[in-house]
């Protein structure tokens, strides 16, 4: 079991360090706000393993908030960012009838 979690360490560490280049060199914001969020997720998965070795689950509630906050965040990232509320579906009529005058 000890193998596992030094590999599971190892495997952690190096996914953290090259999240970290990415945040440090991420061409645009958006791309250091989504590296962000792997980053949170590297954090969450290490202490599902940490509470897995130790076999308690004492740590959920902390994986519970630190999953939601991730979440939100990922959202609020995604709502924000300009250009979001841009949708296109591709039809370039000009209906302005609604549901009641159809009726």
């Amino acid at each position: 079991m000890s193998w596992l979690l030094g590999a599971s360490a190892v495997v952690f560490g190096v996914a953290a360090l090259l999240v970290v280049v990415r945040i440090t060199r991420g061409p645009t914001m958006l791309d250091r706000a989504i590296a962000f969020d792997v980053l949170v997720s590297i954090a969450i998965g290490g202490i599902v393993v940490q509470a897995a070795v130790d076999g308690t689950a004492d740590a959920v509630p902390l994986i519970l908030v630190a999953t939601l906050l991730g979440f939100v965040g990922s959202v609020s990232i995604a709502r924000f960012t300009p250009g979001s509320d841009v949708v296109d579906d591709g039809d370039e009529s000009d209906d302005t009838t609604t549901a009641g005058d159809r009726l």
